[in-house]
Parts: C-alpha cells; sequence; structure tokens
C-alpha cells in the first residue's frame, strides 16, 4: 500500500483497537496542548515561589526588578528552581515512557515499571549506596543497572521469538512473551532489593527507603533528565504515526507495511532509556506513567501527535505538583514523592479499572 494510504489510515481515530477510548471530555488538540503548558508553568510558578521561609513571589519580583534580597534570591534560584525543573523532565520521561510501553504490550494497565527497568536501576543503586558511594557514582550505577536489566529483558524475549526476525509478525504472542519475560525479571530484581534492604545497617536504612520512594532533595542539575525528556518527545512525535498503526493491532500494522519487529524494539529502547535515567534522577516514583496518557486520551483522543507532548507536559505537571505537596505539607520535613503520587495514582488507577470494566474494553 503506499505512503498516501498509511497517511489517511493512520488520521482516522475512529478506527477499532484497544487506545479508542470513550472520550467524554475531548478537546481540540491546540487548545488541550495550550491548556497543558499554561497548567506547566503555572506549577513551575508555584513550586518556584512555595516553602518554608520568606522566600516567594516577592523575591521573584526583586529578581526581575534587580532588587532581590540575595540570600533569597539564592533559595529560588539555587534549591526550588533546579529541583522544581528535575520534577518536571522527570515527570515528562516517566509518562512519555508509560504511553509508549502501553502501545509496546497492547495493555492499557501498563506502565514505564513493568519490564523491571526501575528494579535494574534500584538494585543496583542501592548496592552503590551500601559500599559507600554518593552523588554521580551512584547515578551511574543505577543507570547502569537500568540499561543491564533492558538488555536482560531484551535478550529473553527475542530468545523467545518475540522478535524472529527485523520484520515479522506472529499475531501478537511478541508483547505476551514480553510482558511475561518482564515480569519475572522485575520479581527478581524486587527479591534483591528485599535483600539489600535486610542487611542494610539501620543507620542507612531511612535514605535508601527515601531513595525507592522517590526522592528530589539532593537533585541540583536537572539538565540531563530535561534535556532527555526533550529528545524523547521529539523521538516520540517522529513515531507518531506509527505509534497509531500499532495502537489498530500488529495484523493491521503488518498489512499496512509496518516492520514490526523493527517498530517495536526501536519503542523499547526509547521507553528503557526514559524510564532509566527517570530512576537515576529521582529513584522510583510510581503511577505518574500509567495515569497521565490515559487522561491525555480521555481529553485529546488517541492519535500520538497529541498523546506525546500532552503526556509529557501532564506528566512534568503532575511531579511538580507532587513535589511541592511532598516538601510543604508537613514542613520542614518532607515526605517521599512517590507516596504522594501513589495517593494521586491508586484511586485513579481504580477508576480507570472500573470503566474499563463498564465499558468493555
Amino acid at each position: 500500500m503506499s505512503l498516501p494510504g498509511i497517511t489517511r489510515y493512520t488520521l482516522r481515530l475512529s478506527e477499532p483497537g484497544w487506545l479508542q477510548q470513550d472520550q467524554v471530555m475531548l478537546l481540540a488538540p491546540r487548545r488541550l496542548l495550550v491548556i497543558l503548558t499554561a497548567f506547566s508553568l503555572g506549577a513551575l510558578l508555584l513550586a518556584v515561589t512555595t516553602g518554608s521561609g520568606p522566600a516567594g513571589l516577592a523575591t521573584l519580583r526583586g529578581l526581575l526588578t534587580g532588587n532581590a534580597v540575595p540570600m533569597e534570591a539564592e533559595v529560588l534560584l539555587q534549591l526550588r528552581l533546579p529541583r522544581a525543573l528535575a520534577a518536571f523532565g522527570t515527570g515528562a520521561a516517566l509518562a512519555l515512557a508509560g504511553a509508549l510501553m502501553q502501545v509496546l504490550l497492547r495493555n492499557p494497565l501498563a506502565d514505564p515499571y513493568v519490564l523491571g527497568t526501575s528494579g535494574g536501576a534500584a538494585v543496583t543503586a542501592l548496592g552503590a549506596m551500601l559500599l559507600g558511594y554518593a552523588g554521580l557514582t551512584v547515578n551511574i550505577a543505577a543507570f547502569g543497572g537500568a540499561l543491564l536489566s533492558t538488555m536482560l529483558v531484551f535478550a529473553l524475549a527475542r530468545a523467545g521469538g518475540a522478535w524472529s526476525d527485523g520484520r515479522g509478525y506472529d499475531g501478537g504472542g511478541a508483547a505476551s512473551r514480553l510482558l511475561l519475560t518482564g515480569i519475572v525479571v522485575a520479581s527478581g530484581w524486587s527479591a534483591a532489593v528485599s535483600l539489600l534492604l535486610a542487611i542494610s545497617p539501620e543507620t542507612s536504612l531511612r535514605g535508601l527507603l527515601f531513595w525507592l520512594m522517590g526522592d528530589f532533595s539532593f537533585v541540583d542539575r536537572p539538565g540531563p533528565i530535561l534535556v532527555v525528556a526533550a529528545l524523547g518527545t521529539i523521538a516520540g512525535l517522529f513515531i507518531a504515526r506509527t505509534l497509531n498503526v500499532l495502537g489498530t493491532g500488529d495484523w493491521q500494522a503488518a498489512l499496512l507495511g509496518v516492520e514490526v519487529g523493527r517498530a517495536r524494539g526501536a519503542i523499547y529502547a526509547l521507553a528503557a532509556l526514559l524510564t532509566s535515567l527517570a530512576v537515576t534522577t529521582a529513584g522510583v516514583v510510581g503511577f505518574v506513567g500509567l495515569i497521565v496518557p490515559h487522561f491525555v486520551r480521555l481529553t485529546g483522543g488517541s492519535d500520538h501527535r497529541v498523546v506525546i507532548p500532552g503526556s509529557a507536559l501532564a506528566g512534568g505537571t503532575l511531579l511538580v505538583l507532587a513535589d511541592t505537596l511532598a516538601r510543604t505539607l508537613m514542613s520542614p520535613r518532607q515526605l517521599p514523592v512517590g507516596a504522594i503520587t501513589a495517593a494521586v495514582g491508586v484511586p485513579a488507577f481504580l477508576f480507570l479499572l472500573r470503566r474499563s470494566l463498564r465499558t468493555g474494553r
């Protein structure tokens, strides 16, 4: 089939497929993206001007006019702004990875951690901490563990026939084998994490648990995660048409000329990279990659040219707000941001599950 035929097909959002939702608040794509951008800027402004101490909106106005108190300005620029930007980049990366994983596994309840990427990162990072390392060394160890888990799952799935060749389609078994392989590997990493926590000294146990639940306290360089999230968004937009076709089913994608095996490999690699960088930045933060893509699809439709940038903006906004609440709710004590996202994600998950059972999708 010619390329124009494929283009016309992917633009038809009414085609059957699991990505089609019972949309109740459908907005025009441009309006949705404008609204999400405004919310993102508002969340960043709130995060920078909210916290214990006198630094706030008056300090921000002073920075713009050149009359800010130096110490208050340092709090905004050196403490709150890097943390807010890191939270935004991490949330965007997790939401993008979730949107990609849901297409890859053809499962609307998939999330970035289902294939064990976060488990591998957690094991190697905890091991580095127990050996007395900190800072950049822990980040490198976590990134290496995430990549190790990614390669392990990919190799096992390939050995099982999930990617028998670069073009082939095996009737949907690839997604099932990949999912089962990832669950087994994730379970193994979870057992290893439990073992490391059991043998950890009590003096370091609290810090390890905070890292496992998500923590932005020590993030002072948001640049890497912001760059990766931006590049991931661009890459997702580049393959958006392929994602649309894959969302209708592998048979249809194969008939329309998509090289299903290679497409799955590229999607998996991109999702694993986004997840691993998010984990190395802030630890394990759950539910962002599960909930956010569904919200975007419910409000803006299933076209991934909207889902990809919308997920990045909404995911970043959600995690910025969650981190702001985590550090201000019981100030001066700080809560792990993963606890806040779980408090939001669990009822949202139950709502999505009930909705899927009611609609039969």
